[in-house]
């Protein structure tokens, strides 16, 4: 990763900064809605846990989004991550020749 790649954002950190005052909601209350213990809410939003499958299905489903919405902003978010921690090691690795 080089010093101007985007720094990695949970979507936590997304849900936390532009759903949750958006629609006037606490971790505690959107883990209520959705069904789900109110400590994975809170792991979430501090950036301690993914958005699993599961939960993505019911974050779209709540807020009209996609579940693919969610998932993709994990899976990018990991990408980054893993992309600084192995970057090093990536860089080294030769690309495979194709035939001309």
């Amino acid at each position: 990763m080089t010093s101007d790649s985007p720094r990695p954002i949970h979507p936590g950190e997304i849900l936390k900064e532009d759903f949750l005052p958006e629609y006037g909601l606490t971790p505690g209350s959107l883990a209520k809605a959705l069904l789900i213990p109110r400590d994975r809410m809170e792991k979430i939003v501090r950036g301690q846990r993914d958005i699993t499958a599961d939960t993505a299905l019911r974050l779209g489903r709540y807020f009209g989004t996609t579940a693919q919405f969610w998932i993709n902003l994990q899976s990018n978010y990991d990408l980054l991550v893993a992309d600084q921690r192995f970057h090093d090691d990536i860089e080294q690795i030769a690309p495979h020749k194709t035939a001309a």
